[in-house]
């Protein structure tokens, strides 16, 4: 442990004002992180939603399907 000049320690290292320093930068990257995470899960979503409509996932096979039958006369 490191004393600080007030004579307390800090398992860090860090004296208080760096420590409010490098925590103000965890919370707003935390906080970009999170709304990159939250507008990522919406774009995939609107794209592609995870829980399966009133046909159940049986009509994004057919769509799959689709998409191959599309895409592999371009490929051959």
């Amino acid at each position: 442990m490191i004393n600080d000049i007030d004579g307390r320690s800090s398992l860090s290292g860090l004296s208080d004002s760096e420590a409010k320093e490098f925590h103000k930068l965890f919370v707003t990257s935390f906080l970009i992180f999170t709304g990159i995470a939250i507008v990522a899960h919406i774009l995939v979503w609107m794209w592609r939603p995870w829980i399966p409509g009133p046909n159940g996932y049986s009509s994004l096979i057919d769509s799959a399907r689709d998409v191959a039958m599309s895409v592999i006369p371009h490929i051959v």
